[in-house]
């Protein structure tokens, strides 16, 4: 199921537990004495010097089928925690994203979501328990994301960033034909009409990036008319590594 037909689902179908906004105004005397200051972080979290707080992240683990368990799905979990906040302080932002994991993989749902997401406490963590680094291949290619590297034949092609974030986002979605749009759109986020390219400049990229892998360029397929996908091979060896990009957003 798609994240956006999560979120295109009327809520109405599934009611939300525990989730509650606040619908009617709470009588509160008003203070007799100077406002205060502003809540001091806890013992021991002091902020670093000439640094303030702007907001917050919420880590939630929880999967589809203990949401469907509880009578609810993400995007009504996520639409309900909206709906609260815009009631408490309807100033506020609000970007939500869901976090991947590998179907059967073990830990704590809290614990994936927060290194999928990057929480730079689990992140560091998890780096303290890593192994040394792993033997380079011999022969094939390897698309190491963690490392965001690509070895070919045993040595380390020489990617651009631009290079590597095209691959790793048509690996991310293995199997799936992206669409010259989506590549402009997801991998040039926030640039201006003039800074982005135009869908012609993703095949310029494409080519650059198939020159590089040499004879192994066919695991990037053009599907003609449409975009491109990657396609896996048994000389193709991805490793995702701990806190991997989610390649679905809400």
């Amino acid at each position: 199921m798609s994240t956006t037909a999560l979120l295109d689902r009327p809520t109405t179908a599934a009611p939300v537990r525990h989730l509650r906004a606040v619908n009617h105004p709470v009588a509160v005397e008003a203070p007799t004495a100077p406002t205060p200051e502003p809540a001091q972080p806890p013992a021991g979290r002091a902020l670093p010097a000439g640094t303030a707080p702007r907001g917050f992240a919420l880590y939630v683990g929880i999967d589809e089928a203990k949401a469907a368990a509880s009578g609810v799905n993400l995007g009504v979990l996520v639409d309900a925690l909206r709906r609260t906040l815009a009631e408490l302080a309807p100033s506020a932002e609000t970007y939500a994203t869901v976090a991947l994991a590998p179907v059967g993989s073990g830990g704590r749902d809290v614990d994936v979501v927060r290194l999928a997401l990057h929480e730079p406490s689990a992140v560091a963590r998890t780096k303290q328990e890593e192994p040394e680094d792993e033997e380079p291949a011999s022969g094939g290619v390897v698309v190491d994301i963690s490392r965001k590297r690509v070895l070919i034949d045993g040595e380390s092609a020489a990617f651009t960033f631009k290079e590597f974030e095209l691959l790793q986002y048509l690996v991310l979605r293995e199997g799936r034909t992206i669409e010259r749009t989506e590549l402009v759109t997801s991998l040039w986020q926030g640039a201006t009409d003039e800074d982005a390219p135009g869908e012609r400049t993703i095949d310029v990229h494409v080519r650059r990036l198939r020159a590089k892998l040499g004879r192994y360029e066919d695991i990037v397929r053009t599907v003609r008319g449409v975009g491109y996908r990657f396609d896996r091979h048994a000389d193709v060896v991805i490793r995702y590594g701990h806190g991997t990009p989610s390649p679905d957003r809400f």
